[in-house]
């Protein structure tokens, strides 16, 4: 039976550790060791990774691999990725190499606004609260001051603020409706920070407007928070070439292969079935670098996803068309992202990966970001519309069963040559290990 436990945050890390192996496995020892087999031997990097988070009892490994050969605005990168799924850094890296020999790829940053909102409740005559934000809008501005200089230095800060009345789909409610540039950082402190101050500014005001009746004055401020629905930061990424310049080994017939290929696409536009399927595609290529560069991927996914149902309906991110002979693939998607701040300077494999990439600005790390999604997603498209999605993936799945499976080397080398030319499932490949051990 699990216990609860008081004072767990208060436990020293053995004393966690003791007791997570204690209360949940039947080999304490075991359990402990494994914990411990995942620290770090240098004791300072070990303690830098321990206070990222609360209750740190190991590291978590993922995999990071490089996809070579990304020709982005005539430059070559090669892309930092970490993930764990199998197939999607050699995709990444065919792609890349498939249409650096045709132009490479084209990507520009359309925007970099973000967003902030202050939620507030306001009971009262709505035509007085808009005169009140009029008359003491530049004084919430200049409440902000001590924040946003820094910032302003860098050209970046408060760009716009609005009153937004949405009493219509929720009584007395109101919003401060903020944009803003944060240059190369992320900006989420300094956003939250910024709408923190404007919220209180508010509520200062409200007390001292002569024209509020005392329940006018006495706003509700609700929240205070930046959105990770960023609809005006986005960047385009795209490749192009003449038809017959598709073609390659697995493509014989071009033209066939991208009038099927924007089907795929088609599809993938009306059918919310496909549509997630086909956008995690293009996730798998987009989270890999955002988590390499020590970004926050759940904020871009759930910006990215918010993004595929702007019109009403779930749709593609990816979008594909044949005019006057030429092939076009692109992708216009929202990325709020940073070079500066959070893990950015402490990690030193995020560090490391920003290296790699030489250094880029927050829209330079758009642009990587956006054509390594596009890549992966021509490179599902590709397979499916081709040889089909599961030729390659289990056969870059095949190592993760042998090592399921503790293959010694005389048994990797006789499976792999025998699945040369044999579809790897996985009965497959546990049929032929059990018939290699009898």
């Amino acid at each position: 039976m699990n216990n609860a436990v008081a004072g767990f945050s208060k436990l020293t890390k053995e004393e966690k550790i003791n007791w997570i192996a204690n209360e949940y496995f039947s080999n304490p020892i075991e359990a402990i060791a494994t914990i411990k087999q995942y620290w770090n031997n240098d004791a300072q990097l070990q303690q830098l990774h321990d206070e990222f988070i609360e209750n740190t009892i190991t590291n978590f490994y993922l995999p990071m691999g490089i996809a070579p050969n990304f020709l982005i605005n005539d430059r070559y990168y090669s892309v930092p990725m970490v993930i764990e799924e199998s197939s999607v850094v050699a995709a990444a890296a065919k792609s890349a190499k498939f249409w650096s020999t045709r132009g490479g790829f084209k990507a520009t940053v359309l925007n970099t606004e973000k967003i902030g909102q202050v939620h507030f409740l306001f009971k009262g005559d709505s035509a007085k609260l808009e005169s009140f934000f009029n008359t003491v809008k530049s004084s919430l501005i200049d409440s902000t001051e001590s924040i946003t200089k820094n910032m302003q230095k860098r050209g970046g800060g408060i760009l716009g603020l609005e009153l937004r009345d949405k009493t219509s789909a929720l009584e007395n409610y109101f919003q401060l409706h903020a944009t803003f540039e944060t240059k190369d950082s992320m900006g989420a402190n300094f956003i939250n920070s910024c709408l923190e101050q404007l919220a209180k500014t508010l509520k200062e005001e409200a007390q001292n407007y002569t024209d509020f009746n005392e329940t006018e004055k006495n706003i509700t401020v609700v929240m205070s928070i930046l959105s990770n629905y960023v609809p005006n930061c986005i960047v385009r990424a795209e490749v192009s070439c003449r038809v017959e310049e598709l073609a390659e080994k697995k493509i014989e017939n071009p033209q066939e292969f991208a009038e099927k290929f924007v089907q795929a696409v088609s599809i993938a536009e009306i059918e919310p079935f496909r549509a997630v399927t086909h956008n995690k595609g293009i996730m798998n290529g987009v989270d890999a670098v955002v988590l390499a560069t020590g970004n926050d991927f759940r904020a871009v996914e759930a910006g990215v996803h918010a993004y595929a149902s702007r019109n009403g309906h779930y749709s593609s991110l990816s979008h594909a068309k044949i005019e006057n002979g030429i092939f076009t693939f692109w992708m216009e998607i929202p990325l709020a992202l940073g070079t500066v701040g959070g893990l950015t300077s402490l990690h030193p494999l995020v560090k490391m990966a920003l290296e790699i990439l030489g250094k880029p600005s927050a829209k330079e790390l758009m642009q990587v970001v956006a054509v390594t999604g596009l890549a992966q997603n021509f490179a599902a498209l590709r397979s499916l519309t081709t040889t089909g999605i599961q030729e390659g993936h289990m056969k870059m799945h095949l190592n993760n069963i042998l090592n399921q499976f503790e293959a010694n080397p005389e048994e990797r080398k006789a499976i792999l040559k025998h699945f040369e030319k044999n579809t790897v499932t996985h009965a497959a490949v546990v049929a032929l290990i059990e018939n290699l051990r009898k």
